[in-house]
């Protein structure tokens, strides 16, 4: 079987039933989709397959053989972070982090696909992603951000531009 894998070319080793989240993990060393509940219903295993938003837990990787899949390692580099990954950077859309690459694929596969900076249709967007620290607002912010085509100076963050707001005071 062969996967285009964030723009490389991959032969797989693994067997056919394989979920695709093992391929990438363990065959691939790619560490941004997570396996959380492994029964599709948190998301932190998403990523995207020809553009679109699958859970990799549940996705047999013969069913995706030739397909191009792209995590967040395809998104952007450290140095040249893509506009998602500086929105959420900017808004402090992840804490713990665990939910963050599943969340990024989705609101990037939102995104591509034309989505708006509509609370509501982020919100649907992200529906059966599961987040235990954020409480999802900023997320949603981060979300509408990117969706604007906001850019960000990474150098003074939310935070920053808030208590320069303020004149300083905490």
């Amino acid at each position: 079987m062969n996967l285009t894998v964030n723009g490389v070319d991959t032969a797989i080793g693994s067997g056919p039933l394989t979920s695709l989240l093992d391929v990438l993990r363990e065959e691939l060393g790619i560490t941004s989709p997570k396996a959380g509940c492994e029964q599709g219903g948190c998301g932190a295993c998403t990523v995207l397959v020809d553009g679109e938003p699958r859970r990799s837990c549940l996705t047999p990787v013969a069913s995706v053989d030739g397909a191009a899949i792209r995590t967040v390692e395809g998104l952007g580099t450290p140095e040249n972070l893509s506009p998602i990954q500086q929105a959420f950077t900017h808004h402090y859309a992840a804490q713990c982090g665990f939910c963050t690459s599943g969340m990024m694929m989705a609101a990037q596969a939102y995104i591509d696909g034309g989505g708006s900076d509509d609370p509501k249709a982020i919100q649907e967007a992200l529906g059966g992603h599961v987040c235990r620290c954020t409480g999802y607002v900023k997320i949603i912010d981060a979300v509408a951000a990117a969706a604007r085509g906001d850019s960000f100076d990474l150098t003074v963050t939310a935070a920053g531009a808030a208590m320069t707001n303020l004149g300083g005071v905490a």
